[in-house]
C-alpha cells in the first residue's frame, strides 16, 4: 500500500496497515531537530504522508532581518516578538466596514499552476492537497481587525457579508486552477475556535461564516476530491454542520478539548481526524517514553476503524524537545 493509497483508505474509514501520519514544523523546531539529528533534510526520511500547495498570501521580508514581513493583501506581520513563526499583525488594511474601495492582490496564476505542476509532477507516492491559509474569517479579519471585524458582524451585517463573499471569490479562482491538477482534495485553514467554543459563537458563524464555506467546499466536490478543514480551538457546536456542508477530514483536533473516545464515537463515522498529538501539553512538557505512550494510545483510539491521520495538533513549536519529537516519529 503506498502512502497516498493509504490516506485514501483512511478517509474512506478502512482499517489500514499502519495509521498514516504528517509531522510538520516551525522553522524555529526545524532547525533545533535538524542540529540534533546533524541532518538537514531528515524531514525527508521520516515517511510524511501528505504534500500540498499552500497559498498564504505570500509574505517577504521587508528589509534584510528586520522581523517585518508584508503579504499580498497588504497586512504587516511583525515577527519580532513571542510569535516568530507568524507573527502579528501591526495595523489594519481595510479602515471602514465591507470591502469596497479595496483592491485585492492579482492572482499569480502562472506561479501557482507551476506549484501544482511541481507537485503533481514527482514521483514520490504521497497524498496531495492543493491549500488555502486564512481562507476566510481570517483573511477577513487580518485585512479588517479582529475587534473591527467581530464587531461588523453584530453592527454592520451586511458589510461584513460583503468581505465575506469578496474574499470567497478570490479564493475560488485559486481553487479553481488547483482542480486543474491531478490533486486529492482540497485543503482550508481558517482558525474559528478557541479553548472554550467559538471566536464568534455559533450563531454568527452559521449565519455569516457556514454560507462561504459552504459554496467553496461545493466547489471542490463538483470535482469528486476530498475536503479538508483546519481550525483551532472547540468547534465541536458545528461539526454537524460541516458534514453537512460536505467536510471530509477536520484538523486540528487537541486533546485538551475535545474528548478523544467520545468524538470519535459520536463523529467517527463521518469526519477523519488529523492530528491529535498535543503540541500544547504534552511533546514540550512530557518525558520521551509518555511521548510513546500517549501517541500509541491515541493511534489506537481515533485509528480504530480507519477516520484517522496522525500528527501533532499544529506544526510542532520552537519550545519541544527534539528528543520528544525523535520519540513521537518512532511510534509512527
Amino acid at each position: 500500500m503506498t502512502r497516498r493509497e493509504r490516506v485514501k483508505a483512511a478517509i474512506r474509514h478502512e482499517q489500514t496497515d499502519i495509521v498514516p501520519y504528517n509531522v510538520s514544523f516551525t522553522k524555529q523546531e526545524y532547525d533545533k531537530v535538524a542540529d540534533h539529528l546533524g541532518d538537514r533534510d531528515f524531514i525527508s526520511g521520516i515517511g510524511n504522508h501528505i504534500k500540498s500547495v499552500y497559498y498564504d498570501g505570500n509574505l517577504s521580508e521587508i528589509g534584510k532581518g528586520t522581523g517585518y514581513w508584508k503579504d499580498d493583501f497588504g497586512v504587516l506581520w511583525n515577527r519580532n516578538g513571542v510569535d516568530k513563526d507568524i507573527g502579528v499583525i501591526e495595523g489594519y488594511v481595510i479602515k471602514e466596514p465591507g470591502s469596497r474601495g479595496y483592491v485585492f492582490p492579482e492572482i499569480d496564476e502562472a506561479g501557482i499552476r507551476a506549484e501544482y505542476a511541481a507537485m503533481c509532477e514527482s514521483d514520490d507516492d504521497m497524498y496531495r492537497f492543493g491549500s488555502i491559509g486564512f481562507s476566510l474569517f481570517e483573511r477577513a479579519w487580518t485585512l479588517r481587525g479582529m475587534e473591527n471585524f467581530l464587531s461588523d458582524l453584530v453592527l454592520y451585517p451586511g458589510k461584513a457579508q460583503e468581505l465575506l463573499e469578496d474574499i470567497t471569490e478570490y479564493n475560488l479562482k485559486i481553487i479553481d486552477i488547483a482542480l486543474e491538477f491531478d490533486i486529492d482534495g482540497f485543503h482550508f485553514g481558517d482558525d474559528w475556535g478557541q479553548q472554550h467554543g467559538l471566536i464568534m459563537g455559533p450563531v454568527y458563524w452559521k449565519k455569516y461564516i457556514k454560507p462561504f464555506v459552504e459554496k467553496m467546499y461545493l466547489r471542490v466536490k463538483s470535482k469528486g476530491l476530498i475536503v479538508s478543514q483546519h481550525s483551532c480551538g472547540d468547534i465541536h457546536e458545528i461539526f454537524s454542520d460541516l458534514i453537512d456542508a460536505g467536510l471530509d477530514v477536520y484538523q486540528t483536533f487537541q486533546p485538551e478539548i475535545y474528548d478523544i473516545k467520545g468524538i470519535k464515537d459520536k463523529f467517527g463515522k463521518d469526519l477523519t481526524f488529523w492530528g491529535g498529538i498535543s503540541t500544547q501539553t504534552l511533546l514540550p512538557f512530557a518525558l520521551p517514553e509518555e511521548v510513546r505512550r500517549v501517541t500509541r494510545q491515541t493511534m489506537e483510539i481515533l485509528g480504530r476503524e480507519g477516520g484517522y491521520i496522525a500528527a501533532p495538533t499544529h506544526s510542532i513549536p520552537g519550545d519541544v524537545p527534539a528528543e520528544n519529537v525523535m520519540a513521537m516519529i518512532e511510534v509512527l
